[in-house]
């Protein structure tokens, strides 16, 4: 029976538990791109409207949804390269799992147990589905086939030729785009458009909150 605990554990596991491990996933391309040199690398977390950009990381308003890596170009191309890049993220996910996974085991972990748990499993449930070679949507190779392809062959052989991983250069201006249609829509939408003035007004309640909350005197003891 899905009880009350069940609906709090799934708000945890879908808003916490799976963003940050899609985060931590999508930062192995990291190691790669250290090792080899990635032009405009970035890491984008959610869709939708952004909510701030700080360095590599772009974080969007529905942050939960899922995340990916982009960059331009590899400096340094070779097969190589790309092993190391797309075995990033399969890495940082079974490291992530075993460390946890030898914490809990030997009792070095035992706060919020079952938090840990869930994370564990699906570090290794991302783990798995990255290794074993597959095609996925439209026919593009996940991160195992691209190892085993370049491992034996040297290049891709799928007949999808999108790149495996979007360029950040062309993600930016696809999302301004995405963005300039959305306030069209905004402005056009009578709906849309009360929801947009409610929003701020509530922003601007909360700054005024904020405001008088700091100018109030500080009562000395």
């Amino acid at each position: 029976m899905f009880g009350l605990s069940d609906l709090v554990s799934l708000i945890i596991s879908a808003f916490i538990i799976l963003p940050v491990v899609v985060f931590l996933r999508e930062s192995g391309y990291l190691l790669g791109s250290a090792l080899f040199g990635v032009s405009n690398p970035r890491i984008t977390l959610g869709s939708g409207p952004r909510l701030f950009k700080l360095g590599i990381f772009d974080v969007r308003r529905y942050y939960h949804l899922y995340s990916w890596f982009s960059y331009d170009e590899i400096r340094r191309e070779s097969r190589l390269a790309y092993i190391c890049l797309y075995a990033g993220p399969i890495l940082v996910n079974l490291a992530l799992a075993f460390v946890i996974n030898f914490l809990l085991a030997n009792g070095i972990l035992e706060w919020q147990k079952t938090f840990w748990d869930r994370l564990v499993f699906y570090a290794f449930y991302y783990a798995l589905f990255d290794i074993i070679p597959m095609r996925t949507t439209n026919g593009k190779p996940n991160n195992g086939m691209i190892i085993y392809e370049m491992l034996r062959y040297g290049r891709r052989t799928d007949y999808n030729h999108e790149p495996f991983l979007p360029s950040t250069s062309e993600s930016e201006e696809a999302y301004l785009q995405e963005m300039e249609a959305y306030r069209e829509n905004v402005n056009s939408n009578p709906i849309l458009r009360q929801k947009k003035e409610r929003r701020i007004r509530r922003a601007q309640s909360i700054k005024q909150v904020k405001e008088r909350v700091r100018r109030r005197p500080r009562t000395r003891k």
